[in-house]
């Protein structure tokens, strides 16, 4: 039985185009399963984030000094985004071989599941040096599922776009599941770090990681009623399914994938400088209360579910290389504003500058999606993009909170981490300037990429 009699037989998928009316209401769908199902992953992803500079370095690395316990645990937060090439390249084959929609299904169940065991393990005063083994293994697990989810959640709604005009701001949606799952995970917990007190510790930071078990059976819920996408039932109609699409696109496409992680450096490094050193930095160094900092965070998450989208607009409009160069630069110059209000200590310019901090980082974070996925030919775009996007995460998104606490650890100085998102920031803009702009342009699978 051939490629084509395999995916026609198991996943019923026709090539025959649905009516105007079905089709929307199916964009519709599409788009908000991508953006839920993201939600859902970033808020298991990132509320770990938030937990590692608050919780882990006390609880499994409680002999170290604070600084180096600090540093510990983001060594173990970092495997998490060791891991997520590795879910990208197995959710990619599986994306590009038998749909957008199953492989999306896995990947949310691995992902939850995995966030849902953080609250299960056992800390160091119970079973030694075991908690942080523990934590590290399931931590991957975790990055795994994230790592293949980015790239179905994006083809599942720009795949449904019928129009070239409108594919920056469709696939800006899946990307508003960033900051909807960072904005749920620290208002979880904050809510949990106050109904739980002193006790915080000890179970409060457990009950955020559980609740992760109700949020997938929410998302599978929404993306087991969506259908697959009109791109990938054309491909398997027209028989053009490749047998090992990631060493297909590897060989065919290198320079894609390349310029796709560097470009991310601007956006990856600064934010997890921004989502997570921010509570090492300043419950120790500036001496902030950790809720203030929860709620600065809360309101920048606030701020990004209107500038994420936004971007991804206007980049329908001016271009969105354009777009993308334009938040580059206010990234690099930005992070001299971050520190030099942060260290004022003054919780006025302390709030400003964390709220402010992710409006550079959404000017790149809306266009992203579709200036990444457009450079990939559609039988091969779910790996492509996927591993472009995710081999980010080994260069700047994991060791970033790591380098910027070894930075300031060696220098004990702010301005040292400003000036390694200064450098993010250019590896970003040359690499955007090398990347082709394929806004409002057909992308369908006769104009293959070079």
């Amino acid at each position: 039985m051939g490629a084509k009699e395999i995916h026609m037989t198991t996943l019923d998928i026709t090539a025959a185009p649905l009516p105007e009316a079905d089709h929307r209401a199916q964009l519709r769908r599409a788009m908000i399963a991508s953006t839920v199902g993201t939600t859902i992953e970033w808020y298991d992803f990132l509320l770990y984030s938030t937990v590692t500079g608050l919780v882990f370095g006390k609880l499994f690395f409680p002999k170290s000094d604070p600084l180096v316990g600090v540093l510990e645990a983001f060594a173990v937060y970092t495997v998490g985004f060791i891991a997520r090439p590795i879910g990208a390249a197995i959710f990619g084959h599986y994306g590009d071989r038998i749909g957008r929609k199953a492989a999306l299904i896995a990947t949310l169940l691995l992902t939850g599941i995995a966030t849902a065991a953080v609250g299960l393990v056992p800390t160091y005063s119970q079973v030694g040096i075991w908690g942080a083994v523990i934590l590290t293994v399931i931590r991957f697990v975790q990055g795994i599922g994230v790592g293949g989810e980015w790239g179905g959640s994006v083809l599942l709604s720009m795949e449904w776009a019928r129009t070239n005009k409108h594919r920056g701001f469709i696939a800006s949606w899946p990307q508003f599941g960033a900051p909807a799952g960072l904005l749920l995970a620290n208002i979880a917990v904050l809510v949990f770090s106050r109904i739980s007190g002193d006790q915080f510790l000890v179970w409060g930071w457990r009950i955020p990681f559980l609740l992760s078990i109700v949020m997938i059976a929410i998302g599978l819920y929404i993306r087991l009623g969506i259908m697959e996408t009109p791109t990938f039932r054309r491909i398997v109609a027209e028989n053009r399914v490749e047998r090992v699409p990631v060493l297909e696109v590897i060989k065919r496409q290198p320079r894609s994938i390349i310029l796709a992680a560097l470009a991310r450096m601007a956006e990856q490094a600064p934010a997890y400088i921004y989502l997570a050193f921010v509570f090492a930095y300043g419950t120790q160094v500036i001496h902030q209360d950790r809720d203030f900092l929860l709620i600065c965070l809360i309101c920048a998450g606030v701020i990004s579910l209107f500038t994420v989208p936004f971007a991804g607009y206007l980049s329908d409009r001016i271009g969105r290389k354009r777009m993308y160069l334009i938040g580059s630069v206010l990234t690099g110059l930005f992070g001299f504003v971050y520190f030099t209000m942060m260290n004022t200590a003054a919780p006025v310019l302390v709030f400003f500058a964390i709220v402010l901090s992710f409006v550079p980082h959404d000017l790149m974070y809306g266009p992203q999606a579709a200036l990444i996925a457009e450079c990939f030919t559609p039988r091969l775009r779910y790996s492509g993009s996927s591993i472009g996007y995710q081999l980010s995460s080994i260069i700047s998104g994991g060791p970033a909170p790591l380098i910027a606490t070894a930075l300031f650890a060696a220098t004990g100085s702010g301005y040292t981490i400003a000036f390694y998102i200064l450098f993010c920031a250019i590896v970003s803009i040359i690499a955007t300037s090398l990347m082709p702009d394929y806004t409002n342009k057909d992308i369908s699978e006769e104009h293959d990429r070079p």
